[in-house]
């Protein structure tokens, strides 16, 4: 079955001290154009998503981002290392007491300047095992992407119905097609011996290779039997596309420029009022099949 190219997931996790969020989202496109959102502190993590992703995903134009963030906020907060702080208050007392001694008058010290004395304060933030968290969160976008895709999955099926509908309207159109050709045969011979007569009224000293061109090309343009068979096959095509595995997107939509191509054809020999329309009707459904396979994988 098809899949659609449009799409989006999103899976939240937890671990190695950390919480976050991926998000995947996806859009129409001509080939695959992946663009990543990603922290670059994680080593390991770019190169891992680009290959999670291309592997299973074709065509499209894909957004795929990460929100991370330490899952307590406190964790790299400066803490105050007690027994630093009570001997850098006791060597500050000695300080003021030697400088007493000497008459000399110090200003206390502010609680910053105290704080910033070599180990009062404790403001290194603590080591992250990176590999475990490249590897808990790759589970994580495994199961966003297994979403994303089974996304893509089901609107492709909605696809494929919406397409499967309008080639049983184009199927009844050719059949309408062939009926009114078969019905105008009677008229469309009577008009071919008229012009056969006329061409021949005309023919004295005229080459006969010439009057064999132009009758061979009246009898081309009053006959739509091809163009109606070829519509048939695309049909028929269509249908067979729309049950294959795999990307077959831009199949379907170089066929919809077959179709197109047959119907103007129609409509340039239909010489009848009626198979215009049938033309014009062929060309408005086949002008909506294109915008939905524009969607397709």
């Amino acid at each position: 079955m098809i899949n659609s190219m449009t799409g989006f997931a999103a899976q939240s996790g937890q671990g190695a001290g950390h919480a976050w969020v991926w998000e995947v989202r996806g859009v129409n496109g001509k080939g695959l154009d992946l663009r990543l959102r990603l922290p670059d502190w994680i080593a390991g993590l770019e190169p891992a998503a680009r290959a999670a992703v291309q592997g299973r995903v074709a065509r499209g134009s894909l957004t795929l981002g990460l929100r991370i963030a330490r899952a307590d906020p406190e964790a790299g907060a400066a803490r105050i290392d007690k027994a630093a702080l009570e001997g850098a208050l006791i060597m500050l007392k000695h300080v003021q007491a030697a400088a007493h001694e000497h008459h000399l008058t110090l200003r206390d010290p502010t609680a910053v300047e105290i704080l910033s004395m070599r180990g009062v304060a404790d403001t290194a933030a603590p080591e992250i095992d990176t590999k475990v968290l490249l590897a808990d969160l790759m589970a994580d976008l495994d199961l966003a992407i297994a979403s994303f895709l089974e996304m893509r999955a089901a609107e492709g099926a909605e696809l494929a119905t919406v397409l499967g509908r309008q080639l049983d309207t184009v199927a009844r159109l050719i059949t309408l097609a062939a009926a009114e050709a078969e019905l105008r045969r009677d008229k469309m011979a009577e008009t071919l011996r008229a012009n056969l007569a006329r061409v021949l009224d005309n023919a004295e000293g005229a080459d006969p290779d010439r009057v064999a061109q132009e009758l061979a090309l009246i009898a081309v343009k009053a006959d739509i039997r091809e163009e109606i068979d070829r519509l048939g096959a695309h049909v028929a095509a269509a249908r067979a596309l729309l049950t294959e595995a795999g990307p077959v997107g831009r199949k379907l939509d170089f066929l919809m420029q077959e179709f197109n191509r047959e119907a103007n054809t129609l409509c340039a020999k239909a010489q009848s009022a009626t198979l215009t329309r049938i033309g014009l009707d062929l060309k408005g459904v086949i002008d909506q099949m294109r915008e939905q396979v524009q969607n397709v994988e």
